[in-house]
């Protein structure tokens, strides 16, 4: 049986470095202009925040939550530095998981707890937008992700995870082509809940700005 990764422990050896903070997912650099001007926003399992800053600087209402608090208290530096406000907690996102349909937008990214889809869902509002980005089974060969099959997305298994959802974008190459290009070893997804059932319009996702 796989044995969890020590988040608390990881994050506080990072403690001593700004530079230790990762970028926003890409899938939510990319598409952030299919977000919301106002509404309230969820990085879920946050680790430092990236996509949290990255929401509040964009002037909406941003919650971040993840079980260690070595991550929330570098978030926390990491957001006043940045003159940007954010909500963060110290939260069991599986134990406790977003209310029904309280957030316009919910941003996970690498954390693939197939369990928490329904309450990932029911946490959106009606039109809200889910960006999800992690990694696939495809990252195991490679020196980056996790190691365990457990912890990394199947062939189209994403989309499928999220099938209640309007799919707006998706991406997932595989090992399709030349593998030296591209997005490997991950997919993403930004999905909306359809308004009223039924509104499962526009299924075709779209390719990335070139690079």
């Amino acid at each position: 049986m796989a044995v969890e990764p020590d988040w608390e422990a990881r994050y506080r050896r990072m403690a001593s470095s700004f530079a230790s903070a990762r970028r926003a997912l890409r899938v939510l650099r990319y598409y952030s202009y299919l977000l919301p001007r106002h509404g309230l926003a969820l990085d879920l399992a946050c680790g430092l925040g990236a996509n949290a800053r990255l929401l509040a600087s964009r002037g909406l209402e941003v919650y971040a939550w993840d079980s260690a608090a070595a991550a929330i208290d570098r978030l926390q530096a990491l957001a006043a530095a940045e003159a940007v406000h954010v909500h963060a907690a110290v939260r069991d996102v599986v134990l406790q998981p977003p209310e029904p349909e309280q957030f316009d937008i919910i941003v996970v990214g690498y954390f693939l707890e197939r369990s928490l889809v329904p309450a990932i869902i029911a946490g959106l509002r009606p039109g809200g937008l889910l960006y999800y980005q992690s990694w696939t089974v495809e990252a195991t060969d490679s020196e980056y992700g996790p190691r365990q099959r457990q912890w990394c997305l199947e062939p189209g298994e994403l989309l499928g995870l999220y099938a209640r959802l309007t799919p707006l974008i998706y991406r997932e190459e595989g090992g399709t082509g030349d593998c030296s290009r591209g997005l490997r070893g991950q997919a993403y997804l930004v999905a909306r809940k359809p308004r009223v059932p039924g509104d499962m319009i526009g299924r075709a996702g779209h390719a990335d700005p070139a690079q």
